[in-house]
């Protein structure tokens, strides 16, 4: 199970879980994701986390959704090349990072 975050076109963050990260990356991107992302098009990958269970991506969605601003925008810049090296692994349509 994948926990992401998505920065919107007007630079918003979004974040979300799926057992199949590229299928819902094109499904946000082609407006058939969370109706906030369908209005912010595009929103591009910049936060990949790995859980083996679909409690645990879903506790983490919660945990990332408690943070400020400040607080995500730090741990992208932590995990950045962790983040791009997940993203490196995956064909994504167009929603590179």
């Amino acid at each position: 199970m994948w926990t992401y975050l998505l920065r919107c076109r007007d630079g918003t963050l979004y974040c979300g879980w799926t057992t199949d990260f590229p299928r819902r990356l094109r499904n946000h991107n082609e407006g058939k994701g969370a109706k906030y992302t369908a209005a912010r098009l595009p929103a591009r990958p910049v936060y990949l986390e790995w859980s083996e269970t679909k409690q645990e991506a879903m506790r983490r969605e919660w945990a990332i959704k408690q943070m400020t601003r400040r607080e995500k925008e730090r741990m992208l810049e932590e995990q950045l090349e962790r983040t791009q090296t997940y993203l490196a692994g995956m064909h994504l349509d167009g929603g590179e990072a």
